[in-house]
This record gives structure tokens, sequence and C-alpha cells, in this order.
């Protein structure tokens, strides 16, 4: 809908001959629009600087209190390309439109938020830099990104390190995913471990997360002490694998709480100790049995049932079964209404 404003805009000649001699000078929209947006912004920091000095510039008048000085150019990174902007200067005292740009910033918060997310992603920095180019911005080198999300550390640090005593947690997730990162210039696989943590509010809360080179008692004891120390108190359940060194720091940091061992990995664990792929399938489909029971008693006796079947074909993956004899049933001890959430590491259930 056209307005008063477009009106008489498209009316002015001053504003046409601007507009087309753009528009004749670009190559495509992208670069059109960037043409544009430096020609506005200038004259509006031009106008600024008139404002501050009390008449415009070239004009004599008796109501002005300052002149003007020249410009300095200041570059600009935004998502329609790269802006070289005209800062007016004055002779007294300085002139800075802390409405258009931030001080020591060199580009727009569109285009810092895009390059961030794109570098939360997992896009390197260096495909950030060729996309930049594609989008005209030349001065956008992978060291302008690593500097542009340098941000996002702080702001993961005090995500990882806030407070957790502001409610008791019922239960408590821990997991670890193995991935290929980069460091000092290698490529080499790192555990990223995670806790999700259950609270009276009946809400789960993503309470910490951390970078380990093995999974070892050591550093499950440290991941572990730091969620104690923020104040992650009263589980009653950790949900987590068999692994050793993470059982031993479970049970020395969550004195009194219960573990259990995922359904999944216990099912693959005893399935590996079979060789026959169709007995396989039988010891998975039997173990999958006892899990669906709602009753603890007929779980408990459909486990033994399972178990005797198995060492009939395996002996050694009933000897696994038994082996995490305390990690099977146990949260059947719990309300069978958190039953289904809790048998697993899926926290989306």
């Amino acid at each position: 809908m056209a307005t008063k404003d477009n009106v008489l805009l498209s009316s002015d000649p001053v504003f046409k001959d601007v507009l087309l001699e753009i528009l004749e000078g670009c190559r495509d929209l992208r670069e059109a629009t960037a043409r544009m947006s430096e020609t506005v912004l200038n004259a509006l920091m031009s106008m600024q600087a008139d404002e501050a000095c009390g008449a415009p510039w070239g004009e004599r008048s008796e109501e002005r209190v300052n002149s003007r000085n020249g410009y300095r150019e200041r570059g600009l990174s935004t998502t329609a390309g790269d802006l070289t902007l005209e800062v007016p200067k004055l002779r007294k005292g300085t002139y800075f439109p802390d409405d258009i740009l931030r001080r020591w910033g060199r580009a727009d918060a569109a285009l810092a938020a895009a390059i961030t997310e794109m570098y939360v992603q997992g896009v390197s920095t260096r495909r950030v830099e060729a996309v930049a180019r594609k989008l005209g911005l030349d001065s956008m080198s992978s060291s302008r990104v690593s500097s542009m999300c340098a941000s996002l550390d702080a702001e993961v640090d005090e995500f990882r390190t806030r407070p957790l005593g502001w409610q008791r947690w019922c239960y408590l997730w821990l997991d670890a995913t193995w991935v290929r990162c980069r460091v000092e210039g290698r490529s080499v696989s790192q555990a990223i471990v995670t806790a999700i943590a259950l609270g009276e509010d009946g809400c789960k809360h993503f309470c910490g997360a951390d970078v380990m080179d093995t999974e070892s008692y050591a550093d499950w004891g440290r991941f572990l002490a730091n969620l104690r120390d923020r104040g992650l108190d009263g589980a009653r359940l950790v949900v987590s694998d068999a692994h050793g060194g993470l059982k031993r720091a479970v049970a020395e940091r969550f004195q009194g709480a219960s573990r259990r061992r995922r359904c999944v990995h216990l099912m693959r664990d005893v399935a590996g100790h079979v060789r026959n792929r169709r007995d396989q399938a039988r010891a998975v489909e039997l173990l999958r049995a006892v899990f669906a029971q709602r009753d603890p008693l007929v779980a408990r006796a459909a486990l033994r049932r399972a178990a005797g079947e198995i060492e009939s074909f395996s002996p050694a993956a009933a000897a696994c079964l038994a082996g995490a004899q305390e990690d099977r049933l146990v949260y059947m001890d719990f309300p069978s209404s958190h039953w289904r959430k809790i048998r697993t590491n899926n926290v989306h259930r």
C-alpha cells in the first residue's frame, strides 16, 4: 500500500536520480541493497552531525555551535555485503552514531548472529569465510570469524557453571558420545559427556557437559564432583552405562542413590556373547519380554526363566546377564508411572 511518504519520495527528482544511479551501477539486487544501505546510512549520519552543529554543512547560521571537520571511513560487514561508511568528524568534541554502529564492532547484529549460528552448527571457520565471500564480504577472514564467535565461550562457561541448588533432583541421566575433534591441529576422538536431571518441578534440565579424553574414573569423578559442588543433590537413581570408572565415580559422589544400566546396553552386551545370529535375536526377545512386564514379581520370574533359556545356548551370555544382577530390574523399585522414563537414556520419553 502506498503511503504519503512513499509518494513524496517517488516524486522527489533528487531521490529518483540517486536511485537510478545506484541501480545502473550494480550487477545484482544484493549489490544494489548494499549501495542503497550505504547511501542512506551516510545521509543519516550527516543529518545527525548537522543537528549536533546546529546548522547544515557549509551553511552560515547564527545558531551554529560547532562545525564539521571532514569524516573518517568505517567499514561495516552486513548480510548485503561490505559497506564503507563515512562517519562525520567535528572540530569541537566528537560524534559517533551509537544508534547505527557499535563502537568496536565491524559487523551488524544480523550478520554476527548468522555467523555465530553457523559456527554452533559445526561449520568450520574457513567454510564460513568461503560463504561470506560469496555474499560479498571480502574482509571476513577465518580469524575474524573466530573472534566474532569468541563471545560464545563466555555464554557456555556461564551455562556450565550456573548453580543447581535451587531445587532437589530426583533422577540423573549420564551419557557419553564419542566424536572426532580437532585438538592442537590433530583430529582425535573425544567423549562428549552430558548430565540431564529430573527435578522436583517435574521437568528435565540439562545440567552439565564436558569433554573427556577417556571415560576414566578420574574424569567422571571430576565431572560428577562439579555437579555436586553446584548443588545437584537428592538424586535417587542414576541411569548410565556400565563403564567401570563411571560406576565407581557414581558410587562415591552419589552415595545412597541406586544406579541402573540402560536396558538397551544390557541387551546388546548379552547378545554380544552369542555367536549365532538367530540365538542373538532370541536372547534380545527374551529380555524385551522381561522389561515389558508391569508387575515386579512377574518380571523377576520372567528374568529367571530368560536366564535359564539363554544359558542353554550360550553360557557366556548367561554369565554376562548374571554379572549385571544389580542393574537389571532396579527401576521397578520406583513408581511404575516413572518406569518408561528411567528404563533408558532416551530423555525425550
